[in-house]
């Protein structure tokens, strides 16, 4: 795989995937941090004097404008917005850069065959550059025109924060120990192999979220009104693993009121909201006698307002000073943005849905076309 540092790029066109797949409520930017790890990438080829062809989706439809995300780049890197999926228009508009300028796209997924990995859209797009730079790795698990269809057509290389990406969860492939694996979020059964794996090369593995919900669930413990993977039934090899570890209290709501019981006091009228207090004390023992944490999605009902277990954790990890903390999972990532914590981890992944990916395949479509 070709990194970004081999390239030679003055005055050439190139095309760079970043993902700016980021919140905004009332036109404001509720969270830059994917916007902000992609700037080293483009301030680079900037001063290579590269002539610089940003690719970005917002939303999962296309119809979300990336005008609100161009109005905060302009303030970091002049950048001119092209609000047009006209391609002429785009080609013609392209052809008047000059060394060093930047443009960025409206939002991707707006162009008819870009989710479909449509080859004349993917040809199309290669048609305005001379090389193709893959700096989304929270996209890369997606087979879409603007990951994987350019990368047919152009000489190909790895943004800078793709390359940290692999390099830090690579770090989980091949762990130090003792090493702690932390699952939150929902969904049981799209996680299942992902608990599988580390449950043999982790030495201890804590779910929390719904997740935990759906084990507690099936280990006989009522779990009321909680939300739960509906129908799926937690194998009772896991249930029973060595290395597998459940909340031992949580903090349950009922009628707009809430407070903490052990899991065995839990009611039928009943919803489980977070972790307990003792639980997170047990998880933080865990951790500090670990050379390596990993963690992976919240461990209440985000949603709600139920994120006090998730900021203490995030807290207390921030604190270890001999032991490695990768954090992975978008809505953990927001809170840590918000907690100002970035800097207190080994590494915070851009990735949600392309980091569990990675840890369970080690690679992605996305990367595999760059090798």
């Amino acid at each position: 795989m070709q990194t970004l540092k081999k390239i030679k790029a003055k005055n050439k066109k190139v095309l760079v995937r970043v993902d700016f797949n980021v919140p905004i409520e009332n036109d404001k930017i509720q969270d830059t941090f994917r916007i902000d790890k992609a700037l080293p990438t483009i301030e680079f080829l900037v001063k290579q004097k590269a002539k610089v062809i940003l690719l970005a989706h917002l939303g999962e439809d296309g119809t979300q404008s990336l005008v609100p995300i161009a109005k905060y780049l302009n303030k970091k890197i002049k950048t001119v917005f092209l609000p047009t999926t006209n391609l002429k228009d785009i080609e013609e508009l392209v052809e008047k850069m000059v060394g060093g300028d930047v443009v960025l796209l409206e939002n991707i997924r707006r162009f008819k065959g870009e989710k479909e990995n449509d080859t004349v859209l993917a040809r199309s797009l290669s048609r305005l550059g001379d090389f193709y730079v893959n700096d989304a790795f929270s996209v890369s698990h997606r087979k879409h025109a603007s990951v994987v269809g350019i990368a047919k057509h152009l000489p190909l290389f790895a943004g800078l924060q793709l390359e940290l990406e692999i390099k830090n969860l690579s770090k989980v492939l091949e762990p130090k120990h003792p090493f702690l694996f932390i699952l939150g979020g929902a969904k049981f059964s799209t996680k299942l192999p992902l608990l599988k794996k580390y449950l043999e090369s982790a030495d201890s593995v804590f779910i929390g979220g719904a997740l935990a919900n759906n084990a507690l669930k099936s280990a006989g413990f009522e779990v009321g009104e909680s939300l739960v993977d509906d129908g799926f039934e937690v194998p009772k090899n896991i249930l029973k693993h060595k290395n597998f570890f459940l909340p031992m209290d949580v903090v349950v709501e009922e009628n707009n009121e809430s407070h903490t019981c052990t899991v065995a006091e839990t009611t039928e009228t009943e919803k489980i909201v977070d972790i307990g207090a003792s639980t997170v004390k047990e998880i933080l023992a865990l951790a500090k006698s670990s050379k390596l944490v990993v963690w992976n999605g919240p461990l209440g009902f985000y949603e709600h307002g139920y994120d006090k277990a998730t900021k203490d954790l995030l807290k207390g990890l921030a604190k270890l000073e001999k032991t490695e903390v990768i954090i992975g999972g978008g809505d953990t990532v927001t809170l840590v943005q918000k907690m100002k914590l970035t800097d207190k981890f080994t590494f915070v992944s851009t990735g949600g849905g392309a980091t569990l990916e990675f840890l369970v395949k080690g690679t992605l479509v996305g990367i595999d076309v760059l090798k």
